[in-house]
């Protein structure tokens, strides 16, 4: 039976680390233009490769002349990244790890990847986006466990105001909190190991950096 787990390989700048290489063991990989420069370091090879196949260079596109490519126009009207999504969609893709979602030169492109993933979990999809260093999770209305290493940071991100905030295991545990729209209260906590969050309504990103113990 086929993994309903696919990995998609996005441009942005990556470091590979233990919890990046569990995030995609076992998956299914699209690799969206560039992105494919981390199929390499990460032992993966992509059973697909969109894109406008502007920021893939020549070296890399002879670097795997076995992968199927699926080349579209530039003149388009979603991302490399947005069709790579939708390829694996189409292939049975129920959870999505979005390696290279967070870092690079294009912080356009890395807020969409915030944007998107919150999208796709109102479509009960499963979503990690991951530099290797940092991950980000949708929050929706609902649970959320996140295991992470005592003492690493951890914010939460409200793209709406939210209510009903529960932060639990945590240096800074919030029980029943409304935020405010574009408030800082719930940047900069410390995990005291596997942290819980419920929300009762409003929609948010958490982001995390399980490598940075700075808060321990």
């Amino acid at each position: 039976m086929k993994s309903d787990h696919f990995t998609i390989l996005l441009g942005g700048d990556i470091a590979v680390t233990d919890r990046l290489q569990k995030a995609v063991a076992g998956s299914r990989v699209i690799a969206a233009d560039s992105g494919m420069k981390h199929a390499g370091p990460l032992g993966l090879t992509p059973e697909l490769w969109v894109g406008d196949f502007d920021s893939a260079d020549a070296a890399l596109v002879d670097e795997w002349p076995d992968v199927p490519q699926q080349p579209f126009p530039a003149a388009k009207g979603e991302t490399d990244g947005e069709i790579a999504v939708s390829e694996a969609l189409a292939r049975g893709a129920k959870r999505l790890t979005l390696v290279g979602a967070l870092a690079g030169e294009r912080s356009d492109h890395a807020q969409f990847h915030l944007l998107y993933a919150v999208a796709l979990a109102e479509r009960s999809l499963e979503v990690v986006l991951t530099s290797g260093e940092e991950e980000a999770f949708p929050l929706l209305a609902g649970a959320l466990a996140l295991d992470l290493p005592r003492g690493s940071l951890f914010s939460v991100a409200g793209f709406t105001a939210l209510s009903g905030l529960d932060i639990e295991n945590a240096r800074y545990p919030l029980n029943d909190f409304a935020l405010a729209f574009g408030s800082s209260r719930t940047m900069s906590n410390v995990a005291e190991g596997e942290i819980r969050l419920r929300l009762k309504s409003g929609k948010a990103i958490v982001l995390a950096r399980p490598y940075d113990l700075t808060g321990a």
